[in-house]
């Protein structure tokens, strides 16, 4: 693998400015959860999994979601709350099967426990649902081979990174994260794709992750000087 020669499709690096939204819609009890869950937007089930990892972005392993933290903390519901807390967001690559999944593991547990239906939050600790809003700003940063990337890698911003790694995967219902997917189709190195692909980003902290990857493709450009 010559590293120097240039791809005709170069990496360019996508950054991303994020807001969050109130939907309005909230719920008081476990049932109202489950149903509003089926019909909120894709955009608040990515935030409520997310959300943690977005915000404190040099914490690790990886955060507990806000269903866990209102089922367990709020309604009291530890056992559920523990099944929730251990859904493998790894496992999936669209928002559509992580719903489902949190909504069968909810229901499942209503199903054997019937008695959680009558757990109440009080007035000012219902669960509030919120939409995460993603404004996807092209850098101008341009990776035409593997020493170029790299590079590159070093000095982009972890917005950037968390981007490439997590939103794009899950939220546009990519098979892996954009880098993966360039190394292996355009650079041609399956085996260094799935080397990082093989990463598990939620138990990194970003700048962790950054140093993780920098590592696996500077060793593999060593290999191949």
């Amino acid at each position: 693998m010559n590293t120097e020669i240039k791809v005709d499709n170069p990496f360019v690096f996508i950054t991303r400015l994020h807001l969050s939204e109130l939907t309005g819609i909230k719920a008081y009890n476990i049932l109202e959860l489950v149903n509003h869950l089926k019909e909120i937007s894709g955009s608040s089930i990515y935030h409520h999994t997310h959300r943690f990892l977005q915000q404190h972005q040099f914490l690790s392993p990886e955060p507990p979601n806000d269903f866990f933290y209102w089922i367990s903390e709020i309604l009291g519901e530890k056992e559920l709350g523990e099944k929730l807390a251990s859904i493998d967001i790894m496992l999936f690559s669209d928002i559509r099967s992580l719903r489902e999944k949190i909504i069968s593991t909810i229901e499942d547990h209503i199903s054997a426990n019937p008695q959680v239906k009558f757990k109440y939050a009080h007035e000012g600790e219902e669960f509030h649902f919120v939409k995460s809003i993603s404004f996807i700003i092209p850098t101008n940063y341009i990776a035409y081979n593997l020493n170029d990337f790299v590079n590159i890698f070093e000095k982009i911003t972890i917005d950037s990174i968390y981007f490439h790694i997590f939103e794009s995967r899950l939220r546009l219902e990519k098979s892996t994260n954009d880098f993966s997917n360039w190394i292996e189709n355009e650079i041609g190195d399956k085996q260094l794709a799935d080397k990082i692909a093989g990463l598990d980003p939620y138990t990194y902290t970003l700048e962790d992750l950054r140093e993780m990857i920098i590592s696996i493709i500077r060793k593999r450009l060593n290999n191949n000087a």
